[in-house]
């Protein structure tokens, strides 16, 4: 195995881990941002006000990229357990 495969290996599993991530980040983002918003419109300054809604919505975002995320990460999965014979020479 050369470097170069090697890097490139290391560079697919770490594009892969941050789109797997993004809609779960990009959610908690957006709810903290509103929430933030509201609480300076408001100025209620409740901690738990901030903290359950980003919780849901990132619950809530799980629930509806799960599909997607599974079939990205299995599809990873198969190809890199398909080439383990590529791998090792």
């Amino acid at each position: 195995m050369s470097p170069e495969f090697i890097v490139s290996f290391g560079k697919e599993a770490i594009i892969l881990t941050i789109l797997l991530s993004l809609p779960m980040l990009g959610l908690g983002l957006i709810v903290g941002l509103l929430v933030s918003i509201f609480q300076a419109v408001t100025s209620i300054q409740e901690m738990t006000l901030m903290f359950v809604p980003k919780i849901l919505a990132v619950f809530l975002g799980l629930l509806f990229f799960a599909p997607w995320m599974l079939e990205k990460i299995m599809t990873y999965t198969e190809k890199l357990i398909l080439n383990i014979p590529i791998y090792i020479r």
